[in-house]
């Protein structure tokens, strides 16, 4: 009788782990070297609401190289976009910001590095 119960509480509670937007992979990639991109895209695990989601990107002295004004892909709702200025050679921070469609907050970082 208890492996009945503890399968529901197990299940219910891997059901719920998956009830949020994580990241599932970006372009550029997590820690990658490329040639200048002009735009970071992150793709989610769910779909995200875009008036509450964000993606910001930074140099290493910290200042935004972002254009501002991410979006939600319009073909895609788990997917974010934001254009970033010219960007020389270096290390860059992406910070991202997302509310699911079912209302659950995540958040995270990555850095990727353009090459000379």
């Amino acid at each position: 009788m208890r492996t009945p119960v503890l399968a529901l509480i197990v299940s219910a509670i891997a059901g719920a782990a998956w009830a949020h937007a994580f990241l599932d992979h970006s372009s550029p990639a997590v820690g990658a070297t490329v040639r200048a991109p002009q735009e970071i895209s992150i793709w989610f695990t769910e779909a995200v609401e875009p008036a509450f989601s964000r993606i910001e990107v930074s140099d290493s002295a910290g200042t935004r190289v972002d254009e501002g004004g991410t979006h939600v892909d319009a073909a895609d709702h788990a997917l974010l976009h934001v254009a970033v200025k010219p960007l020389p050679a270096g290390t860059y921070k992406v910070t991202w910001r997302v509310v699911s469609v079912d209302t659950h907050h995540t958040q995270g970082d990555f850095t990727f590095t353009v090459a000379p």
